[in-house]
């Protein structure tokens, strides 16, 4: 290698030098997106970029790509400063963003083509360069379907693919996971490694998944703009050394519960479910907990994490300030009932004979990959889509007879942002209101308390569409709960959030369910199907496993998951078993 050459491959791949970046909102004032940010990335590692929504990860990514452009500072790119030459820099990277603009209506191989194309990328070097894209990704045997017709995993590995037809020097992805299943996400996640540790490659990229960052070689944690540590992952995790403990419930109470409490405990870090106990991060080791035995345990990246931003954002004050009043005297009253669900698209099967019950007061998860059918089954039991076959009651009321009458007892949050953007705050809950026929007293009492419970007041007047993340999320929770329904279908909530967005939402969600609320809700988080009284996982439109989360890892523990799993352990142990037994059905027939 010549002296230059050398020189090259020992030089950063990404070097910041004080960046700083701001945005002008619509109706006044600036947000500062980045302050006065320094970094280094070093070339052939993977490293992170973490922090809480509006920390400046995406804005960070975008200037590195050469899509943004710094107010002051500077940021060299492969030894080019971006701010400069953005082409220069472009054409040797290769970026994703959070939503890759995949066309629906092409082929896997046709999308692969028309990103070859704008990159002018050759045909002899396609050919080279597709079968080992295709082999990586698992896509081989998907190249004439549809994009549209791919589950979300897929779509993510084909965006991937796609940012690859050019082998480039250094890879910058921006929440490549969210929204993905645990198991699409093993599989991206081992697509990663062997871009770095097989190939050498270079990659930058932002995750909401704070397991995800204990997996990589280098993190940088940001918040509010601000770089708050850069280094090891378990550097981050030592910060909670000697502080971290497991604490078993008392008698009669749920992990949710003692979560909800600490929460509010200015002793307690952090606490979140873990595996039927309660896992604690102490302010100091002297701490102990009235009524709770604990026993210490190794600190984790997330443990560390949460010491680092609480020193800089301190817990807030508990949002039960004027609950929602709900009845409480029929627990044990089936709230939920389906019976042998199926529907049918053309001669697709998305959900296949599912049952299960859910009673008053209790939260009941829907597990399962990306396809699975959880999405439609919410569809059906919210009367936007009709069943092939099966009952649905909600409140014991026939969704088939009656299904303007169910709507009046239950709320709904769509996975993707479904209020209306244009709209400001105070206008989607008044259209809202309006839309579940409140009027007078009762409607201006029910906006007042979702802008206090969800902490809405001081965005009244904003439009929603521009609203932080977790801020959409709190009003299309406020929107849902203005007619103070007793059941709540909550799709994906917590897709992308952040993990304070996480513990505040769950923490809202515990308190709802203490007042009867029933709640049924999907998600990829599999730490957080923990909150669960009760979990089904689907796959291929069928059950795969039902019960409480205790008695589901014990399932997989049988299926050789080991003899302690994990929530996401278990389900990954759980899908695969039955695909294995499908496929073996399959050989045998």
């Amino acid at each position: 290698m010549s002296p230059a050459g050398e020189a090259h491959r020992l030089a950063p791949a990404l070097v910041g030098d004080k960046v700083n970046k701001a945005f002008r909102r619509e109706k006044g004032g600036v947000t500062e997106a980045l302050r006065d940010v320094s970094l280094v990335v070093q070339h052939g590692r993977l490293t992170a970029l973490v922090g809480p929504d509006g920390a400046g990860k995406t804005t960070l990514l975008r200037i590195a790509a050469g899509l943004l452009k710094a107010d002051s500072g500077t940021l060299r790119v492969l030894g080019i400063e971006i701010g400069r030459e953005p082409h220069q820099v472009q054409s040797r990277i290769g970026y994703m963003p959070q939503r890759f603009g995949l066309y629906e209506d092409l082929t896997v191989e046709e999308n692969l083509d028309l990103y070859a194309d704008l990159h002018g990328v050759a045909a002899s070097l396609r050919q080279s360069r597709y079968p080992g894209l295709m082999e990586m990704t698992g896509l081989g045997p998907f190249t004439a379907r549809l994009a549209g017709r791919l589950s979300g995993g897929m779509k993510q590995k084909l965006g991937l693919a796609c940012t690859l037809v050019r082998s480039p020097e250094l890879l910058i992805l921006d929440e490549p996971t969210v929204g993905v299943d645990p198991l699409s996400r093993r599989e991206l996640w081992s697509i990663i490694h062997q871009l770095v540790d097989a190939e050498g490659l270079t990659v930058l990229l932002s995750t909401a998944y704070l397991d995800e960052a204990e997996r990589c070689g280098h993190v940088i944690v940001l918040h509010e703009g601000n770089v708050l540590a850069e280094g090891a992952p378990n550097a981050v995790a030592d910060l909670a050394a000697g502080n971290v403990v497991l604490a078993s419930p008392p008698a009669g109470q749920t992990p949710r519960a003692i979560q909800a409490r600490l929460l509010d405990n200015a002793d307690a870090v952090d606490a979140v479910p873990e595996g039927g106990k309660v896992r604690i991060v102490r302010a100091a080791a002297s701490v102990t907990f009235a009524g709770i035995s604990t026993t210490p345990t190794a600190p984790r990246f997330e443990d560390g994490f949460m010491v680092l931003l609480r020193r800089r954002a301190p817990p807030a004050s508990s949002i039960a300030t004027q609950p929602a009043p709900q009845p409480l005297n029929r627990a044990g009253e089936i709230v939920v009932e389906v019976e042998g669900l199926v529907r049918r698209f053309g001669t697709f099967t998305a959900v296949d004979h599912v049952s299960f019950a859910v009673r008053r007061g209790e939260i009941f998860g829907l597990l399962g990959p990306n396809g699975a059918g959880k999405t439609t089954t919410f569809r059906m039991l919210c009367g936007l889509l009709p069943a092939t076959h099966g009952t649905l009651r909600i409140a014991g009321i026939d969704l088939s007879r009656a299904r303007a009458a169910a709507r009046q007892r239950f709320g709904y949050v769509a996975q993707k942002f479904a209020l209306y953007g244009d709209l400001s705050v105070a206008e989607n809950l008044e259209f809202f209101a309006s839309a579940y026929g409140l009027y007078g007293r009762k409607r201006r009492d029910r906006i007042a308390w979702a802008l206090a419970q969800f902490d809405l007041a001081a965005h009244v007047h904003e439009q929603s569409g521009e609203l932080p993340g977790g801020y959409k999320r709190r009003l299309a929770m406020a929107a849902a709960l203005l007619h103070e329904p007793e059941t709540l279908f909550l799709d994906e909530p917590t897709s992308g959030a952040d993990p304070f967005a996480r513990r505040d939402f769950w923490r809202r969600i515990t308190m709802l369910s203490e007042e009867g609320v029933t709640i049924v809700v999907t998600t990829h988080f599999m730490e957080e199907a923990e909150y669960c009284d009760h979990v089904v996982i689907l796959d291929q439109g069928r059950v795969l496993a039902k019960g409480t989360p205790a008695g589901v890892r014990g399932d997989a523990s049988a299926l050789g998951a080991g003899p302690a799993p994990g929530m996401e352990d278990a389900f990954i142990a759980i899908v695969e078993a039955a695909r294995h037994g499908e496929a073996m059905r399959g050989l045998a027939a």
